[in-house]
């Protein structure tokens, strides 16, 4: 796996519009931004400087709508920083190539050391990519990070049906504190156990699906604190595949250190 930190170019005033800080308004944005950094074979070796126009074919197979695991797919959360600043971490399967994504030119920099491209702007340093594979034991204690959406599955409101004739299951927020931390529990229960933990509330977030013409609401979670592994190949593949929902909103990268 890889692991890379993204600097966004947020300003010094918070009071100033800055292209990097609407950017990070839109995680729908952000999202196809980070996917542009894994163009298929094909895109890679047509159209080497990304002139051609943009087809979601050639970067999101294998990364959107599929598993997350070892050998496909990547996850990012987006980290707030003193002083107002912003650092996007990515884990993914495959080495990013953030040049092509952000239409950089190669070690190039202006005057402030920012990336010179056609959306090098959004950026304030240029990225840092590094091999991450990290090593996990039984007994392990270790810090821990995770922006997460803990939901619950109901019957939809309205009644709606699936292909099969089935009323259709929608997920719904989980917003009290005892609901949230036992919903932690559940998706480490087979890998990990936690002996600390804080929950801070983020803002909501709010999207809304044309194709099935309805809205719908994202709560993500911050949790941190510590926990023990007790099966590591079991936390080795929570690593690797994220914890709950809304990935593509920048939730499920569970971040570890030694504690």
């Amino acid at each position: 796996m890889y692991l890379s930190c993204l600097l966004i170019a947020v300003g010094d005033n918070p009071d100033r519009e800055r292209p990097g800080r609407r950017w990070l308004r839109n995680l729908y944005h952000v999202h196809q931004r980070l996917c542009l950094a894994f163009p298929s074979i094909t895109r890679r070796n047509n159209d080497t400087d990304f002139l051609k126009p943009f087809d979601c074919e050639d970067f999101f197979t294998g990364n959107v709508h599929t598993e997350r695991g070892a050998a496909v797919g990547f996850l990012f959360r987006i980290d707030p920083r003193p002083g107002g600043g912003a650092v996007i971490l990515v884990q993914s399967a495959d080495k990013p190539d953030w040049e092509y994504a952000f239409g950089l030119k190669k070690d190039a920099v202006n005057g402030r050391g920012r990336p010179i491209g056609n959306a090098g702007y959004l950026l304030a340093a240029p990225p840092q990519v590094k091999l991450y594979n990290p090593f996990f034991a039984n007994g392990h204690r270790l810090q821990f990070r995770l922006v997460a959406n803990p939901v619950k599955t109901i019957n939809d409101e309205n009644g709606r049906q699936n292909a099969k004739g089935e009323v259709k299951k929608c997920r719904v927020p989980l917003v009290d504190d005892e609901a949230q931390r036992a919903w932690l529990g559940r998706k480490l229960e087979s890998a990990a156990s936690i002996e600390s933990l804080i929950v801070d509330n983020k803002m909501p977030l709010y999207f809304r699906k044309r194709k099935e013409d309805r809205s719908g609401k994202i709560q993500p979670v911050m949790f941190h604190g510590i926990l023990r592994v007790q099966n590591a190949d079991s936390f080795q593949e929570v690593i690797r595949h994220g914890i709950g929902p809304a990935k593509a909103f920048g939730c499920g990268l569970l971040s570890i250190a030694r504690a």
